[in-house]
């Protein structure tokens, strides 16, 4: 857009200088034209007001010219000016078609066929964001109302399963044990929930900052591979881990390791059972490379696409223990991000694979 604004800036300032250059040429031809006609002719000399008017032209010729040439500069200066008034009424005109939510295109003059351009784009670009901030307003709204449908469920089986306990006092030490565990269970599941609203309304009302220090990456995905065990006994499944033996780099670690326990816990929820998830790191031309990757439902195009979106969700059944508030992956992108990196996600052949790379930052590069 810049380079069109000066293309068009020269563009004016050449047609305002041609333009009095032009005028200038024409009254000098004007004036030798009419100096060699008159001299060529001698009926003016018989009439004393116009031979006194011939040569006071001529004595005065350099003073008449110019009393011209400013006249030519200020017809020239009106015209420019006019027309730059021109160009802003339409540009004001374009920008009310901008406000207006059912506007058509914009169209503007041939002279102004890059900013008629530009202003279409920005036309369609916001008309895009509109759009999807609509959509996931509308998936936000949706996940609340599941969420808040799915709260009812843990919270009813918890208060049965207390009240039972309470008001059999009789019952076998295996059965109490049972219900307190079953009890337990399904608290846990509704402290899951509620976290599920605290994420959404922190990943919308709060902006990320990133506290660095160095951090050994190869002992924090060793630790989280750890954690994941007991969960990963429930569906027998197994993690092998390709590390180097230390892995230094300067981040925040509270916030990588989430990105990297998000990614973990979609890798287990996503795995068929009896199968393998495998974590490798290395170098690789300066970066830091971290993939995750599990055997699992190929992921169709379309929904790979989208997968790092606010509140998307790969099972958007509201009953799924699967599905979660749709932030886990969102929330990772924008971490990593934050450090200058990038995450993507690909999926074949019932391969799925998370890859995190991470630059070195400026300090580190020193």
């Amino acid at each position: 857009m810049n380079r069109y604004n000066k293309k068009l800036s020269w563009a004016l300032i050449a047609r305002y200088f041609l333009s009095l250059a032009v005028s200038a040429g024409l009254f000098a031809l004007l004036g030798v034209a009419c100096t060699g006609i008159l001299s060529a002719f001698d009926f003016w000399r018989s009439d004393p007001f116009l031979t006194r008017f011939f040569y006071t032209c001529r004595n005065y010729v350099l003073g008449i010219y110019l009393f011209c040439l400013i006249l030519s500069w200020i017809w020239c200066s009106m015209r420019l000016v006019g027309r730059l008034l021109g160009y802003l009424d339409e540009l004001v005109g374009a920008a009310e078609e901008l406000a207006r939510p059912d506007g058509g295109a914009v169209s503007l003059s041939a002279d102004l066929a890059g900013a008629q351009d530009y202003l279409n784009q920005v036309r369609d670009r916001a008309s895009r964001d509109a759009r999807a901030a609509r959509e996931a307003e509308q998936r936000k709204n949706d996940l609340i109302v599941y969420l808040a449908h799915d709260l009812k469920t843990p919270l009813t089986s918890v208060i049965g399963y207390l009240t039972l306990l309470r008001d059999e006092p009789e019952l076998s030490p295996a059965f109490r044990a049972r219900y307190t565990g079953v009890a337990l269970e399904k608290a846990l599941r509704l402290e899951e929930l509620i976290n599920e609203f605290f994420d959404i309304t922190r990943f919308n009302l709060t902006r990320l900052e990133l506290e660095r220090r160095p951090c050994d990456l190869t002992r924090m995905l060793q630790q989280i591979a750890s954690e994941f065990q007991p969960q990963f006994g429930e569906k027998n499944l197994t993690c092998r881990l390709d590390l180097p033996p230390v892995l230094e780099y300067g981040c925040d670690p509270d916030k990588l390791a989430r990105v990297f326990d998000n990614l973990m816990r979609n890798a287990f929820y996503y795995s068929f059972p009896d199968t393998q998830v495998e974590i490798s790191a290395r170098w690789e031309g300066g970066e830091a490379v971290i993939c995750f990757a599990n055997r699992g439902p190929s992921i169709p195009p379309e929904k790979l696409e989208r997968i790092f979106e606010q509140f998307f969700r790969l099972d958007s059944s509201r009953a799924s223990r699967t599905g979660g508030a749709g932030l886990g992956l969102a929330i990772a992108k924008e971490i990593v991000e934050l450090h200058g990196g990038s995450i993507r996600a690909g999926s074949a052949g019932e391969r799925v694979t998370f890859t995190v790379r991470l630059p070195l930052s400026p300090e580190e590069g020193a």
